[in-house]
């Protein structure tokens, strides 16, 4: 996720911010449940994996502004 930004700066606002590194853990979470019911190693109600798609892009719009936030206050 986010891999438009170095990921040394992901890692530093990581440990810097327990609440990005919250969102980070719950969309990786996220990706694999999705991931493995696209693979068929899963089974899910489509209504829900839409709700699980939703909720992964909520996650990564939120630690992108995180990210963008970050960034203007310390000028990079």
């Amino acid at each position: 996720m986010l891999e438009e930004f170095p990921q040394e700066l992901i890692k530093k606002i990581r440990q810097e911010n327990p609440h990005f590194d919250k969102i980070i853990e719950k969309h990786d979470e996220l990706k694999k449940i999705v991931h493995d019911v696209e693979e068929g190693r899963e089974y899910m109600e489509d209504l829900e994996l839409e709700k699980l798609k939703l909720e992964k892009l909520r996650l990564k719009d939120e630690a992108y502004a995180i990210v963008m936030k970050y960034k203007k206050e310390h000028g990079l």
